[in-house]
């Protein structure tokens, strides 16, 4: 029994410049995004957090590229869900082999406002996203409900 392979990749950041729209001989639209991404890291020395970016190269194929060109610009919060693809070429002035690691998506997902609002809770930065539903949360379960007398410490547990 061979042992499968597993290549998933999901992130989500902010497009650091405009997508970049194509087309392959066949028709087939290709667009190119780069997403920044933020991991946090405690600095040694100052022991204060700081925010180290990681950048990566994004492909969509077909209608979702197309939909990534019309809908996104720099700046806008996405999330995608793709594979890791490795490519190997020959540099163009004969210096050798160059190679890169980027993200075939499958999925692209719009998070924040299409103006880069982000739900105007951050100040109108465009880096934010402020979830929203158009259900109210129903909170009847929680209302009317009194603290047990005694204070309800931890030593009237009823089981």
């Amino acid at each position: 029994m061979a042992a499968s392979n597993v290549n998933v990749v999901v992130i989500t950041g902010n497009l650091t410049r405009d997508p970049e729209l194509r087309s392959t001989g066949g028709g087939t639209s290709v667009c190119e995004l780069r997403v920044a991404v933020n991991s946090r890291r405690k600095d040694g020395q100052t022991g204060e957090w700081v925010d180290k970016p990681n950048y990566f190269d994004v492909t969509v194929f077909g209608a979702q590229g197309d939909n990534c060109a019309n809908y996104l610009s720099k700046g806008r919060p996405v999330a995608v869900e793709g594979r890791l693809d490795w490519r190997e070429w020959e540099a163009k002035d004969g210096s050798g082999k160059r190679q890169k690691v980027s993200i075939i998506a499958n999925s692209v997902q719009f998070l924040g406002s299409r103006d880069g609002s982000g739900g105007g809770q951050n100040g109108g930065n465009g880096g934010g996203f402020s979830p929203s539903s158009d259900v109210p949360a129903d909170t009847s379960d929680f209302e009317g409900a009194a603290a047990p007398a005694g204070g309800g410490g931890d030593d009237d547990i009823p089981f």
